[in-house]
């Protein structure tokens, strides 16, 4: 019985290590930032500032293809 409960615990041990890993990896890929523009609305004749919030990725730095022969 306790050798059935061990292998049950690592089983379920290495399918749910990897999906908390990615998870946790997705949630601090993007960063929030908020951008607002100036808009003349026709309407009222006024202006008006419109914002946005955006997601800013990190671009990753690689390296170049080598070219073909």
């Amino acid at each position: 019985m306790k050798k059935e409960i061990v292998f049950l615990s690592m089983i379920l041990t290495l399918l749910f290590v990897p999906l908390n890993k990615y998870a946790f990896a997705a949630e601090v890929a993007a960063e929030e930032k908020k951008v607002c523009v100036k808009e003349y609305d026709n309407k009222t004749k006024k202006e008006k500032e419109v914002c946005k919030t955006i997601k800013v990725h990190k671009k990753l730095e690689g390296t170049k293809i080598p070219d073909k022969k």
